[in-house]
């Protein structure tokens, strides 16, 4: 049962893959994350996380990949025009596709034009990347059930790196309320992966958990965090590395673990302060949602 949610999440990205090649063949737009997620079988929620977990890239370097790899076919033919290639592999303009492909093979479309084993090579380098799989006897996952709380929560939109001041205007409020010594806990809810959007775009719920009732004015407002199961894993570290420890648990201890993923966030649950305590030694616990029931 375990191995077969292995070889179902293959096929699945196999289906994916598939679907970007024929689309990117056929010259037509490219599917959004919602389109690639039902072809998928997996929730939005969660969809460009597995991807790169189990890919071990993000979903826009699988298409980038793979628009070079339909535009080195096309280049076996010596007589082929650039800017009809660039064209007909998604790029606006012979420029920004000859760029993507200097960045990716060190070589201008024009160099391997019509050079057969110069392709085969590129192609070769353009293979996707090696992921882990198996059991990572260093991972320590519990599946756990947690009851829902409320929280008062603060949208952030913007860079990472910038949550300490979200976290700091809702410790503001919480000062002027009177109710600072009755935050309890400090959870993060991320809207996507601060490693595949650019900075500015990222969403991610800063909240504090009070022990009190609050009635907080907005852009602060009251939010109920979900209960449920959930496969729960503490990381040590720079904060700016929870993804890379979902990765893992994505990767290497979900898929035979016997649990399905439910369709909602991630969250994160801060047990440190970074201006109290070094950051090589911040703990934080990652919270995966999972369906009840299975084993």
């Amino acid at each position: 049962m375990k191995s077969d949610t292995r070889i179902a999440c293959a096929r699945r990205i196999d289906a994916v893959v598939a679907h970007l090649q024929a689309t990117i063949a056929r010259g037509d737009p490219l599917p959004d994350l919602a389109e690639l997620a039902r072809i998928a079988h997996f929730s939005p929620f969660h969809f460009h996380r597995v991807w790169r977990a189990l890919t071990g890239e993000p979903v826009g370097r699988t298409v980038s990949r793979l628009r070079l790899l339909r535009a080195l076919q096309l280049l076996r033919d010596p007589d082929a025009d650039i800017t009809t290639v660039a064209q007909a592999v998604g790029y606006d303009t012979a420029q920004a596709f000859a760029r993507a492909f200097r960045d990716a093979l060190d070589a201008s479309p024009g160099e391997l034009r019509g050079r057969p084993e110069r392709i085969d090579a590129a192609v070769a380098r353009l293979g996707a990347p090696a992921v882990p799989s198996g059991p990572d006897p260093a991972l320590q996952v519990e599946v756990v059930s947690l009851a829902p709380f409320e929280v008062v929560a603060l949208r952030n939109r913007g860079a990472f790196a910038d949550l300490d001041a979200a976290f700091g205007r809702l410790f503001g409020w919480a000062a002027e309320a009177g109710v600072v010594d009755s935050i309890v806990g400090l959870h993060g809810v991320p809207h996507a992966d601060h490693r595949d959007v650019p900075p500015e775009t990222l969403e991610f719920d800063c909240a504090i958990e009070l022990a009190v009732q609050a009635a907080p004015s907005p852009p602060l407002q009251r939010m109920v965090l979900d209960g449920g199961t959930f496969a729960r894993v503490r990381h040590v570290g720079a904060y700016d590395r929870l993804e890379d420890l979902t990765d893992r648990v994505l990767a290497r201890w979900w898929p035979d673990s016997g649990h399905a993923l439910r369709a909602a966030p991630i969250r994160h649950v801060f047990l440190d302060d970074p201006e109290a305590v070094p950051e090589s030694l911040l703990r934080a616990d990652i919270l995966v949602p999972l369906e009840p029931g299975h084993s």
